[in-house]
């Protein structure tokens, strides 16, 4: 990308050179996209970041992203190409933001090549299956944009991992280091109350799987799954958060089991 030498205009601007197809984004979505993004001041331009070296794309949650770079992503759809001129006001102020190189009057330049996008309401799409097993979590559908309820049995947790396939997706196999975007519920095995879901925060989350990001249960539950499935998962302390010993802040114990419900949305 060629960036003109001087003091940059001041405004935001945006133009599109690819259109792609499908929803296009809003703010309060996930965007995944590949960049590359610069500096530009008077002083001249300078390479920040881009996904290109590191071989995976960045995901961006709107809702917790400078207005300028969630202003660049409104309406862009999969597959388009967006470059982004965005000033300071727009950017990181007048406080700038050292660790990523960026001085309080630095204008950014960003080129993004958008890959998916994933509302409040996304989730799994394919064929249910149904889990007739007494010993394991009942699973509701709880509609559109909603959270599945889970009831617990009031049994002893398994003690090993266990898996089941609620929807079995059509998309392409998750592979080992790829980001995910997910929707998700976790509930306690000993009581079924919710300590985390991504449908009560109304955001999708994005990981990187199988590579320690997450607990080693999602780790080996999720590798080898078809984007658009919906999983159930029932993970045992060891491969929770025994190791760390719990984990207080989200109330979790270390001899905990945890159930979850995983719509795997897309996988890059």
């Amino acid at each position: 990308m060629k960036i003109p030498k001087g003091t940059p205009k001041d405004g935001f601007a945006t133009r599109t050179l690819a259109k792609g197809r499908g929803q296009g984004a809003r703010k309060g979505d996930l965007v995944v996209a590949d960049y590359v993004g610069y500096r530009w001041s008077k002083d001249g331009s300078k390479l920040l970041a881009s996904s290109y070296l590191t071989g995976q794309p960045e995901a961006f949650p709107t809702w917790d992203i400078v207005p300028g770079l969630a202003k660049a992503f409104e309406g862009a759809r999969p597959g388009s190409r967006v470059v982004a001129k965005i000033p300071p006001k727009q950017g990181y102020g007048d406080a700038g933001d050292q660790g990523r190189q960026i001085g309080p009057d630095d204008t950014l330049v960003y080129v993004l090549d958008v890959r998916g996008v994933f509302g409040p309401s996304a989730m799994a799409r394919g064929k249910s299956q149904p889990v007739n097993d007494a010993s394991l979590p009942q699973v509701g559908d709880g509609g559109a944009g909603q959270a599945p309820s889970i009831t617990v049995p009031k049994r002893p947790a398994p003690k090993s991992l266990q898996v089941r396939t609620l929807v079995q997706g059509d998309g392409p196999v998750v592979g080992k280091g790829q980001l995910l975007a997910l929707q998700y519920k976790g509930v306690f095995w000993r009581n079924g109350k919710e300590f985390d879901s991504s449908w009560t925060g109304r955001h999708p989350h994005a990981v990187t799987i199988g590579t320690g990001q997450v607990i080693k249960g999602w780790d080996q539950a999720l590798v080898g799954r078809k984007v658009g499935s919906r999983l159930l998962l029932v993970v045992p302390p060891d491969l929770a958060y025994k190791p760390l010993g719990g984990l207080p802040q989200a109330g979790i114990r270390a001899d905990d089991s945890l159930v979850f419900v995983v719509d795997v949305l897309g996988a890059f």
